[in-house]
């Protein structure tokens, strides 16, 4: 069965990545969340998109005191996720400020979100593929999904999923067929699409059978999918 994944939380009605779009994400009838982690300069994991706040300021050359009240941190975030599951991806690009070399992040990331979930409703996700490979080398049983928004990588990433041991591949809607969605099954690999919100598209998915829609508006996608 197809799962509906809140994109930042129920993003559509509440700003994204806040408690309160987090919050609302079952009500708006989605099994899973997903929200984005970063590193403040005292350390603290915070929920936020972009390597900037709104007024400019880097958000890993600030101290968590100074942030916003509406960026919450990981903690706040996953229990405002209820019982909902959480897809965690942590957001690491080399053109980043907060890029991380070491990939160590990945250690106080797990911390926090096994001393609040059960390992079975927790993804970790990332562009960096070095980053899920460190979580996969730590021993983790959380399980890791590689995202992927380049044509380029179509024709290797289900192979490359099976080589590093990662459950899950997190797919650019537009990049998605029934063929890559055909052979990452066959592989025993999940399909996550992101970010889909247009019904039509979700009912097209939902028959190639992907394994989740990440969407800004999961109210929309739970009328297709009825529990």
């Amino acid at each position: 069965m197809t799962q509906v994944i809140a994109h930042r939380g129920a993003s559509k009605k509440y700003p994204e990545n806040t408690v309160e779009a987090f919050r609302a994400s079952s009500a708006e009838g989605a099994d899973w969340v997903e929200l984005d982690v970063r590193r403040t300069s005292d350390g603290a994991l915070v929920i936020h998109h972009d390597a900037h706040l709104p007024d400019g300021r880097i958000i890993v050359t600030t101290a968590s005191g100074d942030l916003p009240s509406s960026v919450p941190n990981l903690a706040e975030a996953l229990d405002a996720c209820g019982e909902l599951s959480v897809n965690i991806e942590i957001k690491n690009d080399p053109e980043d400020d907060d890029f991380d070399e070491s990939r160590a992040l990945a250690t106080p990331v797990l911390a926090v979100a096994l001393a609040r979930r059960d390992p079975a409703e927790l993804l970790v996700s990332s562009f960096d593929y070095a980053m899920v490979d460190a979580v996969r080398a730590s021993g983790s049983p959380v399980a890791t999904a590689l995202l992927f928004w380049r044509v380029a990588d179509v024709a290797g990433v289900v192979g490359s999923a099976v080589a590093r041991g990662h459950r899950a591949i997190n797919a650019h809607d537009p990049l998605v067929s029934s063929e890559l969605v055909a052979s990452a099954h066959a592989n025993e690999i999940e399909v996550n699409v992101w970010t889909v919100d247009d019904p039509q598209r979700m009912q097209q998915l939902i028959d190639w059978g992907v394994d989740g829609i990440v969407t800004n508006d999961p109210a929309a996608a739970r009328t297709l999918l009825p529990r």
